[in-house]
């Protein structure tokens, strides 16, 4: 079971309502514009995730998606500034937010990659970090990366779930390609984000 904070004090009335806001705007504005398979990317996954901790105070699943969101996010900012500056995409993955066919403030609205690693930061210097944000995005990660395989195209790619973002090929069928996404996630990406929060926030009991 999800442990929460029994203190709504954890975070001030303002950023929770601020939250619930913010899906009440950019969900459907995305489900319109992008179509519904665009949720299941897992910085989507997370930005919608993180809107429901801040509203539950629940500090096990911003744990999680601290671990998912702090590296991807700061890849897509780095593969957004190196667009900008040299013209070309590093890892890809943002071509969407230079596409003139799209409404610019729509566009616009995935600046939130940027600001969604440093609220996590705080909001994990509130209320501590669970260490169990490992298992559980860890569990979470491999399903939506099916989920994906099912919904996505290999057109759009979401997830890197038909090649990867480096070679750009398939490593084998369906469900070695899956496995060897879900595996280099979870010892490359969440591993180190989580012993890097384990040693910067006290657990939640600590707090």
């Amino acid at each position: 079971m999800l442990s929460s904070s029994t203190a709504n004090e954890k975070f001030p009335a303002w950023l929770r309502w601020s939250a619930l806001l913010w899906l009440l705007v950019w969900v459907p504005t995305y489900w319109h514009v992008w179509g519904p398979a665009n949720f299941l990317y897992l910085c989507d996954v997370a930005a919608g995730l993180t809107c429901i901790a801040l509203w539950t105070n629940n500090s096990l699943l911003l744990s999680s998606q601290a671990i998912s969101s702090l590296l991807i996010d700061f890849a897509w900012g780095l593969d957004v500034a190196w667009r900008i500056f040299f013209g070309r995409h590093l890892i890809g993955g943002t071509e969407y937010l230079f596409d003139p066919r799209f409404p610019l403030w729509v566009r616009l609205l995935s600046l939130f990659h940027l600001v969604l690693p440093f609220l996590l930061l705080w909001a994990l210097h509130r209320v501590g970090y669970d260490r169990r944000g490992l298992a559980l995005q860890s569990a979470i990660a491999p399903i939506v990366l099916v989920l994906t395989r099912i919904a996505s195209t290999p057109e759009k790619n979401i997830n890197f779930v038909f090649t990867d973002p480096f070679f750009h090929r398939a490593w084998g069928p369906a469900p070695v390609h899956l496995a060897a996404t879900s595996l280099f996630l979870i010892f490359v990406v969440y591993f180190p984000t989580h012993f890097l929060l384990a040693r910067l926030f006290p657990s939640p009991q600590a707090h």
